[in-house]
């Protein structure tokens, strides 16, 4: 009952990968020569299949990984993934629908962007559709500043970001842009060292209204907002000189963003323990990181 559903959820996370990666591109060309040299960068495709040990399973989908390192983005990764199989025993436990039957469908994209300018921040977001005997839609967007100033809630940077997801929110009945701003920041937190990771956004999951209609197209529209946004945040920013020190912080506040992948974020456990493919999955690691 639900492939129809699938159908189009997959088909709008392909269209959204190729959007965001065309307006990556154009920033990556419209950065200026003199903080950015060089040539500009272009996004590489790779396909990779599901495989799980011990699984005679002939198909279980795959997805397809695309990594920009350029002269502005020091490494972007944008991913989308249609995968399907059994949870294990631990997974049923955990997942709604799949102590009645294990199996799983699950399409999404996610995006990581660590960028070379210390002033413009880095960003995530990803939104996902998954099907075991019920269905859901989760997802969201956070931003991680730099320097410590620009780490409060009343930077441009923030404000501007922020106003991005309310407005995604309120366009749509089902969403409650408070819940899902309260979810994000209790959810992007460092807790060994009860900090946050960034200035937040919104963060949903097993979302399902009982309105799929309503559910799908606010997910489309977590996904508009957060183009549309992040590329104003992008070039308000990237004409801004940087110093060395202020490198130097920017690769610090990296290393939170690696503690609270490995430590903490769930996504990262899903994707490593339902057999998705390494490579994208650690793709959000930063590529220069220094823990003083």
């Amino acid at each position: 009952m639900f492939e129809e559903k699938q159908k189009t959820a997959a088909a709008w996370f392909k269209t959204l990968r190729d959007e965001i990666c065309a307006e990556f591109e154009q920033l990556e060309r419209e950065a200026p020569q003199d903080l950015y040299p060089g040539a500009a960068g272009k996004f590489e495709y790779e396909d990779w299949t599901r495989k799980v040990a011990n699984d005679s399973s002939d198909d279980l989908g795959g997805g397809t990984g695309g990594m920009l390192r350029g002269r502005l983005f020091e490494k972007c990764g944008v991913h989308i993934s249609v995968v399907k199989g059994e949870f294990n025993d631990e997974m049923r436990a955990r997942v709604p629908g799949a102590q009645d039957d294990p199996r799983f469908w699950a399409a999404g994209i996610s995006l990581i962007a660590h960028m070379q300018n210390p002033h413009i921040p880095a960003v995530h977001m990803n939104t996902r559709y998954i099907v075991t005997t019920k269905d859901w839609f989760g997802g969201g967007a956070d931003l991680t500043p730099t320097q410590s100033k620009d780490r409060i809630q009343s930077s441009p940077d923030a404000i501007a970001f922020h106003a991005g997801m309310k407005a995604a929110c309120d366009a749509h009945d089902v969403a409650d842009y408070p819940k899902f701003k309260n979810w994000c920041d209790e959810y992007f937190h460092l807790h060994h060292r009860d900090k946050p990771r960034g200035i937040g956004g919104i963060f949903y999951d097993r979302f399902n209204s009982g309105d799929w209609n309503a559910d799908f197209a606010f997910t489309q529209d977590v996904g508009r907002y957060f183009l549309k946004t992040y590329a104003a945040i992008v070039r308000r920013r990237m004409g801004e000189p940087w110093t060395e020190a202020d490198r130097e912080e920017q690769l610090i506040q990296r290393g939170r963003y690696v503690e609270f992948n490995l430590l903490w974020d769930r996504g990262t456990t899903f994707g490593l323990k339902t057999g998705g493919n390494i490579k994208t999955i650690l793709s959000s690691m930063p590529p220069v990181v220094k823990w003083p």
